[in-house]
């Protein structure tokens, strides 16, 4: 990664070899296959949760397992990340893990209604649980990481939105307002980052086949969203994990402050 310290050694096979990266929300669905995916690449790997934590120790345990390095591959770490103090710890366990800065920070962590309200019938709790996980949560995690990486020589800081943002779908009021005011957030964040190295950037899924896409859905829903896309298919993880993994090698350093809406082409 260009402008990371130079105790940083990388391997040409594996492009994040001597990393951290933090993936939040990452005991399951997308950000349970962009950790592996990035482990895949060498990285070092910190899986963030909020409450499955039988399900972020499974994953713990299979890197480690697979691991040929006898030294620690992966931890779990719960932090809410809607709260100051255990977004500061999580950084701080980090640190005292692996002996180093994060290096890639995937702001992961995100919730939605499965209820799908409209406007008029979503209620106050409701909207702010959803800002609170998906804006405040990716605030506090971005400015935590921004600070740290500062110090460490360069980063990258890559959210996870939605292509909601643009396609506008009924339903979806607070979980598209809540991403879109993270898309807006992490333009800005590149732009004060100038000189630091760091890069950050969104990738907004479309519909991806995970467990908080098919709940509360019809068949007959997700069969108009899958005719919705010119592929014929809803998404898999390994299309939004890949594109992760560009970002955060030395091949992604010259995208910054951009939104990319991977979505096969969904439109509504």
């Amino acid at each position: 990664m260009a402008g990371v310290d130079s105790g940083i050694i990388s391997s040409p096979q594996l492009p994040l070899d001597g990393r951290v990266a933090i993936v939040t929300g990452a005991s399951r669905g997308i950000g349970r296959a962009i950790a592996l995916h990035l482990r895949s690449l060498g990285a070092k790997v910190v899986i963030n949760y909020a409450s499955s934590s039988n399900q972020a120790d499974l994953i713990v345990s299979e890197i480690n397992s697979n691991s040929d390095s006898q030294s620690v591959q992966a931890i779990a770490v719960q932090a809410n990340v809607s709260d100051p103090p255990q977004v500061k710890s999580l950084f701080d366990q980090v640190e005292q893990a692996f002996g180093t800065t994060v290096h890639i920070l995937v702001n992961c962590a995100g919730i939605l209604d499965p209820k799908y309200p409209t406007l008029a019938n979503t209620t106050v709790d409701d909207w702010d649980s959803t800002f609170a996980v998906n804006t405040k949560g990716a605030f506090l995690c971005s400015r935590e990481a921004a600070n740290r990486m500062s110090r460490g020589g360069g980063g990258r800081i890559i959210c996870i939105t939605t292509s909601v943002v643009g396609s506008l779908l009924p339903g979806y009021s607070a979980y598209a307002a809540s991403k879109a005011a993270v898309e807006t957030m992490t333009k800005i964040l590149a732009k004060e980052l100038k000189g630091t190295g760091i890069t950050a950037n969104c990738i907004a899924p479309g519909p991806v086949a995970t467990e908080l896409f098919f709940a509360g859905k019809t068949e007959a829903t997700i069969k108009r969203i899958v005719d919705a896309c010119p592929l014929g298919r809803l998404g898999e993880t390994q299309d939004i994990t890949h594109i992760v993994g560009f970002l955060a090698s030395d091949s992604g350093e010259w995208i910054n402050g951009q939104v990319i809406r991977v979505n096969g082409g969904f439109t509504v």
